[in-house]
């Protein structure tokens, strides 16, 4: 892919960009909100003459002959990224983060008998705990005050052994719980405070902003607003806490993190390397020839990994890179210099997105040869899913760039869609259904937008369909139609150039039916119909009045590529729909079961757990907040006893 190539295919997304010159070596390293707008800003003005940055950059833009670049899900994070790769590489043209510079963390003295939270831009293995860094650096003062005013961790240096004769000034002002005297704070209680401040530090913000939002709401209806006030300022930082950057964790933190990206034959993978707790590097690979019938992405993924890490004793090249069609590194990593995987440059850990058979065999082999335990996880939910996400998410930009090159003019495709299912205008916008449910319980449809090639999630519509008793997709079609609709018309809003709907000729039947009971039976309608396993059509349309003729597209099709990704997004949305309906009902249904769980209280539960597999592993702690001691205490006896009870079944 040329430069100019490149250039027209970077994202309007925030991320960390690399510029390298004619040998590859990296000459620059930046950060942006818009990747597209910044780093195209460069050479617009190298075209024109106007070097409004200086001499300095006139001689970088002259120098750069291609561009890499690493998407990331917030600014916060591309600054940490640019900071960290800027250490490592040292690029000719950056200076401001040349230095050995180390950002701030908290310190968390669990060492101690009566831990307390300071600032350090020193890491060591004392037994403290560590968290950070903080970016910008006033939020590490920020979340210090946070914990000093509302968990009231002691700021001394002092030997804390219960005899001081009084409280220092932070006791009166209520910044101290006062562990130095005697009768003013238990042990028991100050540990309490410590385990708090430590669910805060590791990230279990949303638990703590809901407590601290039960304190605001409680404080209001008590009609102290100064109070309530302070706990609306504190679940603020908390919330803001919330979005410190994945990009950097502790000086423990070696992960290799995989992602892929597959479609047809073709895959892109990715990943990055996190050392010290800083991403460092990048590697891509891609694969143009996969099994389409028969691929198993686990199967897939566990080979490629014990490829990867099964080196000759780190004197040769990895021999993933003799099966990938192409592996190309990014970040100044050279995957064909013979380090290949050396048990010194062997990881912590290991993450995938998804598990496979020979997970433990290849723990088991890396531990041997780093002589330390490796772990290999897959995680769900969490952090660690986050940055997976992200290393998925810059696959399947690395898939667009070898795979498609440019993207296709999204009017052409339109003008190809109407000539190809002879519809009578422009299809500008699409409206898309899809039922979900199982065994016709939460039956829901789901509706998405989809204007001149884009999704338009701000007009996606949810329906939870009231007529239809059990398993009937096509009652449940017309329902969801002739309700969206039927507003539509009532409402003198425009209607649809096309109506697109996920199933064969039944249900395509039902929503024209809908259509017609409205009088707008003109509106064009088709089907997208999934063939069976053996056929080799990825998918095929049905035409509404033309449904005995049906529409096969070629699988390199831009127009079925478009359909795809609407009928993709439909499914995603029905089904996220249900899955949210279904777990409240579970939700209610079984806490309703428990004395004294009214619904004012289930929904504070539901707001601050989520999932009633949470609440059966909640504490009374944890839960009396939400429902008062007593309450919490019944509702972790419940639990227990149908622990108790599926263990008694299981050993009959």
């Amino acid at each position: 892919m040329t430069l100019d190539e490149k250039l027209k295919e970077i994202p309007r997304a925030p991320g960390v960009y690399l510029h390298k010159d004619a040998g590859g070596k990296i000459i620059y390293i930046g950060k942006a909100k818009n990747l597209r707008n910044r780093v195209r800003s460069y050479f617009q003005a190298g075209r024109t003459g106007d070097f409004s940055y200086g001499i300095k950059t006139e001689e970088l833009v002259r120098q750069i002959a291609d561009v890499e670049f690493i998407v990331t899900d917030n600014e916060a994070e591309a600054f940490t990224l640019e900071a960290s790769l800027v250490k490592k590489h040292q690029p000719y043209f950056n200076y401001k983060l040349k230095d050995d510079k180390s950002y701030p963390h908290l310190k968390l003295t669990v060492n101690e008998p009566f831990p307390k939270c300071v600032i350090t831009r020193r890491i060591q293995n004392d037994g403290a705990l560590y968290f950070g860094p903080f970016l910008p650096a006033s939020m590490a003062r920020r979340t210090i005050d946070l914990i000093n005013r509302t968990f009231q961790l002691r700021t001394c240096d002092i030997e804390i052994d219960g005899k001081a004769p009084r409280p220092c000034l932070e006791y009166h002002i209520k910044r101290c719980l006062g562990p130095c005297v005697k009768g003013l704070c238990t042990p028991e209680e100050y540990q309490e405070a410590v385990r708090d401040v430590r669910m805060l530090l590791e990230g279990r913000n949303t638990e703590l902003a809901g407590i601290l939002e039960e304190r605001m709401l409680h404080a209001s209806e008590s009609m102290r607003y100064e109070i309530a006030a302070k706990y609306r300022d504190l679940r603020k930082t908390v919330i803001k806490l919330s979005e410190q950057q994945k990009m950097a964790t502790t000086s423990e933190s070696d992960i290799d993190i995989f992602g892929y990206y597959r479609e047809e034959k073709r895959l892109a993978l990715q990943l990055f390397t996190m050392r010290e707790g800083d991403i460092v590097g990048r590697r891509e690979f891609f694969w143009e020839d996969l099994p389409e019938d028969n691929f198993n992405p686990a199967s897939f993924l566990g080979e490629v990994l014990i490829q990867y890490y099964s080196s000759s004793g780190g004197t040769g090249v990895s021999p993933l890179e003799d099966h990938a069609q192409d592996a190309r590194a990014t970040t100044g990593v050279d995957l064909h210099r013979p380090d290949a995987r050396p048990a010194s440059f062997l990881p912590r850990e290991i993450h995938v997105p998804i598990d496979f058979d020979d997970r433990g065999l290849l723990e088991k082999v890396l531990t041997e040869r780093r002589g330390r335990r490796v772990h290999i996880l897959a995680p769900q939910r969490g952090e660690k899913r986050d940055m997976i996400d992200l290393v998925e998410k810059n696959a399947k930009l690395a898939f667009e760039q070898r795979f498609r090159v440019l993207k296709p003019d999204m009017k052409r495709v339109l003008e190809e869609m109407q000539e190809t299912l002879e519809l009578p205008r422009f299809p500008a916008r699409i409206e898309s259904f899809d039922v979900s449910h199982i065994q016709g319980s939460e039956n829901v449809a789901g509706m998405v937008v989809c204007e001149n090639g884009k999704m338009n999630r701000n007009e996606y519509r949810k329906f939870k369909i009231r007529s239809v008793d059990g398993a009937n997709d096509f009652a449940s079609m017309h329902e969801a139609v002739l309700r969206r609709y039927r507003r539509v018309r009532d409402e003198e809003k425009a209607l649809p150039d096309l109506i697109m709907i996920d199933g064969g000729k039944a249900q395509l039947s039902a929503a024209a039916e809908a259509m017609r009971e409205l009088d707008l039976e003109a509106v064009p309608m088709i089907g997208v119909v999934k063939p069976p396993l053996h056929h080799n059509q990825v998918a095929y349309l049905l035409v509404k009045g033309r449904e005995d003729a049906p529409v096969y597209l070629d699988s390199h099709s831009q127009i079925l590529r478009l359909i795809q990704m609407i009928r993709d997004e439909t499914h995603r949305y029905a089904v996220t729909y249900h899955r949210k309906r279904r777990e409240l009902r579970d939700f209610t249904s079984e806490l309703s079961a428990i004395p004294g769980v009214g619904e004012k209280r289930k929904t504070r539960l539901l707001r601050h757990f989520g999932s009633i597999h949470k609440i059966s592993e909640a504490t009374v702690e944890q839960l009396a907040p939400f429902v008062g001691q007593k309450t919490a205490g019944e509702i972790v006896d419940h639990f227990a006893k149908q622990r108790a009870l599926a263990e008694g079944a299981n050993a009959v």
